[in-house]
């Protein structure tokens, strides 16, 4: 990304999350009321670009993911007996405000770059979002900044069983500063566990799959956050393993159709592009 702009992939990540439920009927996948008003009043201009980029079908399912990647994160949190929640790249993630109640037993630490986190505090400020002693921003970039040394400033507890969040950040991030970031987390409290979602390399299984990675690859570009990593899903699991992390959950696209998407009756299906993994500490 530029290095004074927030990010743009941030505020198209939240966008999905507010057309979810503007677009798509009930049940949703996961509600989120803020991402819309986080992002401001440039929002229907960012809408009306991706209209112009993307047809609306692959615009569907680039939302389902969206929205599938956030609830199955969130349902490995409540399935767990995590003390704190880190969310590395956190973007315009509303967790810690829609989920107040989590916050009595959770620390949240939202994680991003320092221009994206001081728009998005910005944001909240003028959208009048509740602070809280249990919901902690640490600026970080991941390129240059080691995440151990921005977490310690935000006083976060490596010995506390955490969950770590990293969806949609690794495939932008070179292999260096992949590795580095799994190594850290290797070395978290026991029960910790990281959810990530990376690109997936060869061809996509889908025709709309096939044409949301031509498509975002050029607007990533544009924006100046490329699309550098692409893992197959054996490298991605060789990549966990080899950070002495141990693979926990690799769904694939049926996994989330069936337990997110199954009972709908408009045939909204997430693209297949991005997977989702789950890694853990190994206990000792």
């Amino acid at each position: 990304m530029r290095p004074s702009e927030p990010s743009r992939t941030a505020k198209m990540a939240a966008l999905a999350r507010g057309l979810h439920r503007q677009l798509h009927r009930p049940p949703l996948v996961l509600d989120d009321p803020y991402a819309i008003p986080l992002i401001g009043p440039g929002w229907e201009e960012l809408d009306a670009a991706l209209d112009r980029v993307f047809p609306q079908d692959v615009k569907d399912a680039a939302i389902a993911f969206v929205v599938a990647r956030s609830r199955y994160t969130e349902e490995r949190l409540e399935a767990g007996t995590f003390k704190q929640y880190a969310i590395l790249g956190a973007g315009l993630d509303s967790f810690a405000w829609r989920r107040p109640d989590a916050l009595n037993g959770l620390t949240v630490y939202e994680i991003d770059h320092p221009a994206t986190q001081a728009w998005k505090q910005q944001r909240a400020q003028v959208v009048a979002l509740p602070r809280s002693d249990r919901h902690a921003f640490a600026p970080i970039d991941f390129e240059t900044q080691a995440l151990r040394e921005g977490l310690q400033a935000a006083e976060f507890d490596w010995a506390a069983p955490t969950l770590f969040a990293w969806l949609v950040v690794a495939p932008y991030l070179t292999a260096d500063a992949i590795t580095a970031t799994l190594e850290t987390i290797a070395n978290a409290g026991p029960g910790s566990e990281l959810v990530l979602t990376y690109a997936t390399s060869g061809p996509p299984a889908d025709d709309t799959s096939r044409r949301f990675i031509d498509l975002l690859s050029g607007v990533a570009e544009q924006s100046g956050e490329p699309i550098v990593t692409f893992w197959s899903p054996d490298e991605a699991e060789r990549m966990i393993t080899g950070c002495d992390l141990e693979v926990a959950d690799h769904p694939d696209a049926a996994v989330l159709v069936e337990r997110y998407f199954a009972a709908r009756d408009d045939g909204l299906r997430p693209q297949t592009v991005e997977r989702l993994l789950t890694a853990a500490v190994p206990t000792p």
